[in-house]
């Protein structure tokens, strides 16, 4: 299986961190949205897609990055993500990522998100929330997490 990380990773090095475990597990490279090559990024069985999130959204350059990908058959994506809050019901962070990723030829198979060390207002005058976060629980949930995608996706690597 060939397999990319491609994460966006800017205030605390939280969604890095995640993305690191799951690169290991997929024996994945984890690169930012400007190292992509384009023809790697084809030819992959499985990529990760991960920020952290910003005002209830994946970060603007991730996001960016997906709507500027031509549509094209592609194989399976998922998305990861690291917040300060959790996911609401009523404003998903992760749906709007998966679907854009549909749209441009990705199957999506799944989503994975942690708390981490959020310093956006209102938290910031107070040094932030969930300041020891993503902790050994998290990168082991991380782990565990790709460790699932590797054995539901077995398929050999597509013709390039």
């Amino acid at each position: 299986m060939k397999a990319m990380i491609v994460c966006v990773s800017v205030s605390h090095g939280n969604t890095k961190r995640i993305a690191d475990v799951m690169g290991h597990v997929l024996e994945a490279p984890v690169v930012t949205p400007e190292q992509v090559d384009l023809a790697e990024l084809s030819a992959c069985d499985l990529v990760g897609f991960g920020s952290g999130i910003f005002s209830m959204a994946f970060h603007p350059r991730l996001r960016e990055f997906v709507r500027s990908l031509p549509k094209e058959d592609r194989g399976k994506a998922f998305v990861f993500a690291t917040s300060g809050l959790p996911e609401a019901p009523f404003r998903p962070f992760t749906r709007p990522l998966l679907q854009l990723l549909q749209q441009k030829g990705f199957e999506a198979v799944d989503a994975f998100s942690c708390r981490a060390l959020d310093t956006w207002l209102p938290f910031k005058p107070i040094g932030g929330i969930r300041k020891q976060r993503p902790n050994a629980a998290d990168l082991e949930a991380a782990r565990t997490f790709a460790e699932g995608l590797r054995a539901r996706i077995h398929t050999p690597s597509r013709p390039a």
